[in-house]
């Protein structure tokens, strides 16, 4: 396993407080071994005892350690497990073996339009997805304003999400998820929609919560975001992470992977 680890021990990192820790973290799941056309062929099957399961591991004993005001990359193909570790760090997935230890709040951003309903209006999901993150009621109203204007959507925010494009809705999730300044900002693809314009503002304000102490972790297929954003960096390869590093050198080594 290609491994770019020592930069863990250099002067910038030792003196640094680690605010998320994995130790030998490992994610399992259980698929069929066959296709199951219905939901009802499937119950039939569960009954007579016939369904056959197969052990997919997404996460193999993973070990990490997150820095405070760090903002850490993850690259990888799909399936390689980015998302399932995004998830075991918010919460969302307890891992089968090992331990996720935290350090203050999770701000997580981890699916297009997770915590919205397509039927409400952009207002309407602004304190739906504002009360899933923790705050009241009257803290939202008091931010509307300013989440609206940071969206760019004040045409819009009182039309249904269903009208809305993919683009505006990740900016409006965005929006929410960091208007409060977080311990742990969790982003996953967010990025790889939307307009430059939109980008370069979401830069802007990661960059601030670094300077602040806010520790980021990104997912993204775009490299330049990775290499621009990010000091550090880790390639997951099958549930494993394969190097670990500079951005730089270990989005060198991803590419150089999918040219062979």
């Amino acid at each position: 396993m290609s491994s770019l680890t020592w930069l863990e021990i250099t002067p910038e990192y030792i003196f640094m407080k680690p605010v998320i820790i994995l130790d030998n973290v490992s994610v399992r799941y259980q698929k069929p071994n066959e296709r199951i056309g219905t939901f009802k062929e499937y119950v039939i099957q569960l009954v007579r005892r016939k369904v056959q399961y197969l052990e997919f591991t997404a996460l193999n004993k993973i070990n990490l350690q997150v820095y405070e005001g760090e903002i850490l990359g993850v690259v990888g193909r799909n399936g390689a497990g980015k998302s399932t570790l995004l998830k075991v760090i918010s919460r969302v997935l307890i891992p089968v073996e090992g331990r996720v230890r935290l350090r203050g709040r999770v701000s997580p951003l981890l699916e297009l339009g997770a915590g919205f309903h397509p039927e409400l209006t952009g207002r309407e999901n602004i304190f739906l997805n504002g009360a899933l993150l923790g705050h009241s009621q009257q803290e939202i109203a008091k931010h509307m304003d300013e989440i609206i204007e940071f969206a760019e959507l004040e045409s819009f925010i009182d039309s249904p999400l269903r009208t809305y494009s993919t683009g505006m809705i990740a900016r409006l999730g965005f929006s929410i998820a960091t208007t409060w300044k977080p311990d742990i900002l969790i982003l996953d693809e967010i990025l790889a929609v939307g307009d430059e314009n939109f980008r370069q503002k979401c830069g802007v304000r990661m960059n601030k919560f670094k300077e602040e102490g806010t520790t980021i972790l990104l997912v993204s297929h775009n490299a330049s975001n990775i290499e621009s954003m990010c000091s550090r960096a880790i390639w997951l390869d099958h549930g494993e992470i394969k190097a670990e590093g500079p951005a730089n050198d270990v989005i060198a080594l991803y590419q150089q992977s999918s040219k062979n």
